[in-house]
């Protein structure tokens, strides 16, 4: 078999279906046979960036690894900022770029780059396949170390010649690595030791992050949490990990977080982090954070985390659902002076309501959340892109179900929620599937709309347009004097017309009163839809931590609100 019949065939083994990407000279040995692999579909993108991010959410709407191809030189960089994101996030990838021939590489041949260089600090690992007797193993090893452990991507730069060459592919059932030892048991005694300082606290907090998502642990978060009765929110990424209108809910932590949450946070005894990074859009100013707990414990698959940005007092190096599962046995039922505690959680949340400004004749993007939420009814994907529309979304979750919300957390990366969406669509065909995204973050990759008009997909696009770069607008006007550099968007096309353009129905919304009809529209027509929301230039994302503050210091929207 050629190298590269052996690469599509042990994809079909690994039981990918589908594949997003771009053809290009390095890679049409591949191309070439892929018509001989029709259990394999190919999404013909706009962008090699575009491909990256739609492998990306269809992993994260699948829990499965997704699959990009890209050809050598600028295709193959152009897949760097989405395997940046799904770095960042914890996602599993696989990304498949062509090469120059072997005997080439390192002699500037045309489109030839290091690809392997400019992708190892945003990957999980790499490789660089010069001979057909490699393709097979290498691919078997890259799914496995995508998938296990903390998930992440991983690229596989296979040289032209090596697509080409022929050999007797050897299929090994078995990987052997033996420096990869990805952590899969908790410490029992630490488990132990964590259960009974939740036992002992007062005033304990447990934070979840995309981990707990990661591992499919909802139920035993909230397990957890009721049996040792602990208010219980959740990172960016981990939004959907706990439900949002459970009594123990805090939902969302950290720099644009929710009032009660940062009041919980800086006041705990006790803080429980599971599945996440403990990063600076969590704590804010760092030496300010939770200065009340005399108990921190971090559990996280990654050992690395423990203690890279601060130090925890009981380390957990497992699975969170594994913890999760190991700890409740082990957990009894609270002092009685924890009902204290959740009294003033109560009051923190009624002084501290998310709440937005009046509409002043404008529309407000709360509003557009709302409706678009109660639509939603607990069942559709939704995803996010960056910027304000990104925490408006977050903020106004409000699901009961987990795992249906998708966003770029780590990285930030704007322009991803469109071709994420697409993605996400492909791997739950059965869901309805809505993106939001500011107007800035969307011409980054409106491109892919011809992908959702190819394959009629039921792709909902929820653009919030204030016609400026919202956040850098708020930064500057409330952390940078009010000074205004280049955030005005006032140039950008018609989105109504551009629909029309692609081939997708577009309409324009500028009231609150035409919600309901836009939706409906949106709703009762098939195929991908654009949703043109003209907000309130001047909405503002609150709560929020101004920079280099702590999360005491949280401001809140000012009291002209509805």
């Amino acid at each position: 078999m050629t190298g590269a019949d052996i690469l599509l065939e042990a994809l079909e083994r690994e039981g990918v279906d589908t594949i997003f990407g771009y053809p290009g000279g390095a890679n049409l040995p591949i191309y070439q046979r892929l018509h001989a692999h029709p259990k394999l579909r190919h999404i013909l993108v706009g962008h090699e960036q575009g491909a990256a991010h739609m492998a990306d959410g269809y992993a994260r709407a699948s829990g499965r690894p997704g699959v990009v191809f890209a050809t050598s030189g600028p295709g193959a960089l152009n897949t760097i900022t989405g395997l940046a994101t799904a770095f960042m996030d914890s996602v599993p990838l696989v990304a498949v770029t062509g090469q120059v021939a072997s005997g080439m590489v390192g002699r500037d041949a045309f489109q030839e780059s290091d690809v392997i260089g400019c992708s190892q600090p945003v990957t999980k690992h790499n490789y660089l396949v010069t001979r057909v007797e490699d393709v097979a193993p290498v691919l078997k090893e890259a799914f496995y170390i995508a998938s296990s452990g903390r998930p992440g991507p991983v690229l596989i730069d296979i040289c032209k010649d090596a697509q080409q060459a022929e050999c007797e592919p050897a299929w090994e059932e078995r990987i052997q690595r033996p420096g990869y030892r990805p952590a899969f048991e908790p410490d029992l005694s630490q488990v132990e030791r964590a259960a009974a300082a939740l036992a002992r606290a007062e005033r304990p907090v447990i934070l979840a992050g995309h981990g707990v998502l990661l591992s499919s642990a909802e139920q035993e978060l909230i397990a957890v949490a009721e049996k040792a009765v602990v208010p219980t929110g959740t990172t960016l990424l981990g939004v959907g990990a706990f439900p949002v209108r459970h009594p123990l809910s805090l939902h969302m932590t950290g720099f644009m977080g929710t009032g009660w949450n940062l009041k919980a946070v800086q006041n705990a005894d006790l803080l429980m982090c599971v599945g996440m990074r403990v990063d600076d859009r969590v704590t804010a100013k760092l030496n300010d954070w939770a200065p009340r707990a005399e108990t921190f414990i971090h559990v996280d698959i990654d050992r690395s985390e423990m203690g890279k940005n601060v130090r925890p007092h009981l380390e957990v190096v497992a699975d969170a659902g594994t913890a999760l599962r190991a700890m409740l046995p082990h957990l009894v039922p609270p002092p009685a002076s924890r009902g204290a505690w959740l009294t003033q959680i109560d009051r923190w949340r009624e002084e501290h309501p998310l709440r937005y400004a009046k509409s002043n004749g404008h529309l407000q993007p709360q509003d557009v959340m709302i409706a678009m939420y109660e639509r939603c009814a607990d069942e559709a994907i939704v995803v996010a892109d960056v910027g304000q529309n990104q925490i408006w979304a977050a903020l106004w979750w409000n699901y009961l179900k987990p795992g249906l919300f998708i966003n770029s957390g780590g990285a930030g990366t704007m322009g991803f929620a469109l071709p994420a969406a697409i993605g996400a669509k492909f791997a739950r065909p059965e869901k309805a599937v809505w993106c939001v995204a500011g107007e800035g973050g969307f011409v980054m990759t409106a491109q892919e709309l011809s992908v959702a008009v190819k394959h009629q997909l039921d792709v909902k696009i929820v653009l919030l347009n204030n016609f400026c770069l919202g956040m850098v607008r708020q930064f500057q006007d409330d952390f940078y004097g009010g000074v205004r550099s280049e955030v005005d968007l006032r140039h950008l096309p018609d989105f109504v017309k551009l629909a029309d353009a692609y081939g997708l129905a577009g309409i324009k919304v500028e009231r609150a009163e035409q919600l309901p009809e836009a939706f409906d529209f949106a709703q009762r027509t098939p195929g991908p839809v654009l949703i043109d929301f003209r907000i309130d230039p001047s909405a503002n994302v609150y709560p929020i931590v101004p920079l280099g503050a702590g999360l005491n210091d949280f401001w809140e929207q000012p009291d002209d609100y509805a």
